[in-house]
């Protein structure tokens, strides 16, 4: 009985600590109002992102799109095999610890500062 207890109060812990992570979590909007567009690769700046925040690209999706990719694709504006490609026009992603890259990989998009990089603490 006494095992019962203690692994149900353990279920009970990990439950707070979980929600108390996502209680805290944010959602930001990429660009702010002009949302998702060129020169955006400055609006990280300033901004304390922590993992399971959410980013929020909105976009019109006939010019636009989102990939997640790593640094040397975000440092050279391609895009690896495999790369999730988002093409909604309001995607919405959850941060992972560390960096996330993120790119537009329209022809030339990406060159014309359509990218961000986010460190989630």
């Amino acid at each position: 009985m006494a095992l019962g207890r203690g692994s149900a109060l353990v279920l009970l812990l990990c439950f707070f600590v979980l929600n108390s992570e996502l209680a805290h979590a944010v959602t930001y909007t990429v660009g702010g109002k002009g949302g998702w567009t060129f020169n955006t690769v400055g609006w990280p700046n300033g901004k304390r992102f922590r993992a399971g925040d959410t980013l929020v690209f909105n976009y019109s999706p006939s010019a636009h799109n989102v990939v997640a990719v790593n640094k040397a694709a975000y440092d050279g504006c391609s895009t690896p095999r495999g790369a999730k490609v988002y093409r909604s026009g309001k995607d919405q992603i959850r941060l992972a610890r560390g960096q996330n890259y993120f790119i537009c990989n329209f022809p030339g998009h990406c060159q014309s500062g359509m990218k961000i990089a986010v460190n989630a603490a």
